[in-house]
C-alpha cells in the first residue's frame, strides 16, 4: 500500500492550508495589536515553578513547525470528509482562541537563562521574537494535538507513523513547559480545545462548508 505521506497534496488543499496558516497569524499576533496594553494574568502555579527550566528542549519546541507542515499536508491529502473535518476543527479551535486571548489576555515571566546553557543562543532568540502573551490556550499544543488527531484514525497512515505522531505531541507540549514558554493550563486548554474541535467538527454538519469550497475548487481545475 503506497504510503500517504508520499501523496501529492491537491490544488484546493494548498489554498486551505494558506487560508488556515493566515487565519492563525491574525489570531495570535492580530489579537496582540489590541490586548497588548490591557492587563494580562499569570496562570503560574506552584507546581509550574517545580518544572526545571532546560533551554536545550527548544530545540523540540521549535521542531514543531516541521510536524505541523508534514501532518497538515498530510491531513489533506485523502480529499474527502477527513480532510473537511480536519480543516474545521482547525478553524474552529483557532476563533476560539481569538475569543479567549481578547476576553482573558495571558502572561508569564520568563526566567533568565543561564550563561553558557546548551542552546541558551536559540532560547534566546525565540524569546526575542515571541513575547509572553497569548499564552492560553497554547497553540503549540493545539496545532499539535489536531496534528494526532489527524492520522490516529486513519488505516492508510502507518502504524509507526502514528506512533511517532503520537511521541512528537507528547514531547512537543513537554517542551512548552520547559522552555517556560507555557503553563500546566495553557497545555491542558490547548489539548482540550483541540480534541473538542476535532469531536465538534466529526459529529456536526459543519464540515460540509468545507465539501462545498473543496468541490468548487476542484470545478476550477
Amino acid at each position: 500500500m503506497p504510503s500517504p505521506l508520499l501523496k501529492q497534496i491537491p490544488k484546493p488543499g494548498w489554498k486551505m492550508l494558506t487560508a488556515a496558516f493566515i487565519f492563525q497569524c491574525l489570531v495570535y499576533s492580530g489579537t496582540r495589536l489590541i490586548n497588548t496594553a490591557w492587563p494580562h494574568w499569570d496562570m503560574t502555579t506552584a507546581l509550574d515553578e517545580a518544572v526545571p527550566f532546560l533551554p536545550w528542549t527548544v530545540a523540540v519546541y521549535a521542531g514543531a513547525f516541521l510536524f505541523w507542515f508534514v501532518n497538515y499536508n498530510l491531513a489533506v491529502t485523502p480529499c474527502d470528509g477527513r480532510a473537511w473535518r480536519f480543516l474545521t476543527a482547525d478553524i474552529l479551535g483557532k476563533a476560539v482562541c481569538l475569543v479567549i486571548f481578547l476576553a482573558l489576555p495571558t502572561g508569564n515571566v520568563r526566567p533568565d537563562i543561564p550563561e553558557g546553557a546548551p542552546l541558551g543562543w536559540a532560547m534566546g532568540f525565540i524569546w526575542a521574537m515571541d513575547t509572553p502573551d497569548n499564552l492560553f490556550p497554547s497553540l503549540h499544543c493545539l496545532n499539535s494535538w489536531l496534528c494526532w488527531a489527524a492520522v490516529r484514525g486513519r488505516a492508510d497512515v502507518p502504524r509507526w507513523y502514528k506512533a511517532l505522531s503520537l511521541v512528537l505531541v507528547l514531547a512537543i507540549c513537554a517542551s512548552t513547559l520547559t522552555t517556560h514558554q507555557h503553563v500546566i493550563l495553557d497545555v491542558l486548554g490547548g489539548t482540550a480545545l483541540a480534541e473538542l474541535a476535532w469531536q465538534t467538527a466529526g459529529h456536526t454538519d459543519l464540515a460540509a462548508l468545507y465539501r462545498r469550497l473543496w468541490e468548487r475548487e476542484k470545478a476550477t481545475i
